[in-house]
Parts: C-alpha cells; sequence; structure tokens
C-alpha cells in the first residue's frame, strides 16, 4: 500500500512552516472561506457546520438542499490535503469537496459539484468517492477501480473494479465514532486516492472526460436530519 506523510498534527506544529504547505484555516474565525453563516461558524477553534435548530433560528435544519463552506483563496490541481473531522451528532452526512465548483448560490448557501471524499455518521459511505451533483458513486470504500467512458456512448461513464485496497468493514472498524478522525486525499493527474486514519479507502484512476482536473475545496453540510460536523487542522500541500 502507497504510504503518506503525516503533514500535520497538534504535536507538529513546525509542519506548518514548510514553504510548501499551506495552512487554510486561522483556527479563529472563517476568514477565506464563504458560507451560511446561520450554519457554518467557528467555536472552540475549530470550524463547525450545524444544522440543530435553535430558538432564534428554529428552521435552520430545514435545508432544502445540500450546502457548503467554500476555500475561495485559489482552487486545487495535484495536491495533498489533510484534515481532522467529527461528526458529533447521532446522524449526518458531509464531505470534503475537491476539484469541484460552485454551480449556484442557493436558498442555504453554495450549491458546489465535483468530486467528494465522503463520511458519514453512518457505517456505510465514509471513504467513498461520490461526485456531488455528478456522476454518483464512483469508488466503494475498499475498492481500486478504472472509470472509463462506454464505448457505445463516451458521454456516459463506466467503473471497472480492478482490485482491492482493504476490506470495507475492517476499514470502517477504525474510524471513529463522535471522534476525531483524520482524512487525507491525494490527487494526482487523474489518479485519486482518499485515506481515513491511516488506512486507504478507495483509489481511483478516473479516465472519463468528465474527469475534472482542477476545481475549488469545499466542505458538505447534506441536507436531511439534524448534525453537527466539525473540522480542524486543515492543510493543503500543493503537489509538482
Amino acid at each position: 500500500m502507497k504510504r503518506y506523510l503525516p503533514l500535520f498534527s497538534l504535536a507538529a506544529m513546525a509542519v506548518s512552516a514548510l514553504a510548501q504547505d499551506q495552512v487554510l484555516f486561522n483556527g479563529k474565525d472563517l476568514t477565506g472561506w464563504e458560507g451560511n453563516p446561520s450554519l457554518w461558524s467557528v467555536k472552540d477553534g475549530v470550524i463547525r457546520g450545524e444544522t440543530q435548530p435553535v430558538a432564534d433560528n428554529p428552521k435552520r435544519g430545514d435545508l432544502k438542499h445540500n450546502t457548503f463552506l467554500v476555500w475561495k483563496a485559489g482552487t486545487v490541481k495535484d495536491f495533498e490535503f489533510h484534515v481532522k473531522y467529527r461528526i458529533s451528532s447521532d446522524s449526518g452526512n458531509s464531505g470534503i469537496q475537491y476539484r469541484s465548483a460552485v454551480v449556484q448560490q442557493g436558498e442555504h448557501g453554495p450549491i458546489v459539484s465535483g468530486y467528494q471524499a465522503d463520511f458519514e455518521a453512518g457505517k456505510t459511505y465514509s471513504g467513498i468517492l461520490y461526485e456531488e451533483r455528478g456522476r454518483g458513486i464512483l469508488a466503494k470504500r475498499g475498492e481500486k477501480v478504472t472509470i472509463k467512458a462506454e464505448p457505445e456512448n463516451p458521454a456516459k461513464h463506466k467503473v471497472e473494479v480492478t482490485g482491492s485496497v482493504g476490506v470495507s468493514q475492517e476499514i470502517q472498524d477504525g474510524i471513529h465514532e463522535k471522534d476525531w478522525n483524520e482524512y487525507v486525499v491525494i490527487a494526482r493527474g487523474n489518479h485519486l486516492e482518499h485515506f481515513i486514519n491511516g488506512k486507504k479507502t478507495v483509489d481511483v484512476t478516473d479516465e472519463h472526460e468528465k474527469g475534472a482536473k482542477e476545481g475549488i475545496l469545499a466542505f458538505q453540510i447534506h441536507a436531511g436530519p439534524p448534525m453537527v460536523v466539525e473540522f480542524k487542522d486543515v492543510v493543503l500541500r500543493a503537489l509538482k
């Protein structure tokens, strides 16, 4: 299995001083980020996305669409991205958008399409590659896949499972419920890899014409039951 280098930990703050590493969250406020301020905030030094109703906003959880917190300082091409995440609610679904695009401003904030490193409070989707508002699930947890054009209709895609990067249940067993986990995404050319807590969850080669080579980063709040998702230690390393 390919191993990534640990770029960031609270015990090793000096890593962020490397010229090629970029810390995307200052730990104080949402400078450099854009999202619905009634849903996204900074509390106790972490980014917090929350749809649980409160007294002054009883309809906060009544989302009509998925919404996002978008990093506004640039786009990403080939990169290694590290973040720690936690879903502290009993339910909820979220994800890390990368090489994505804002397609419109919705009622509840930005609406984004593109690659998503998925995670949830449940047991099925954490670690998968999903394409928001696009081709749907492109790799299930534990899969090594190649995405190709359908011969009879190149605009359509097909997913070929070419191998395994691990047992789905064993990867899930290593994910901490209601506690912090480290998610790493590595994208180089058309090769995409996800890791959670050091375990590779998917390995994808996207040969289809719809495969994005550049785009934005964002965090997701999913429409549905009220949820709380948190992020910290957000670090980007550009790859050459």
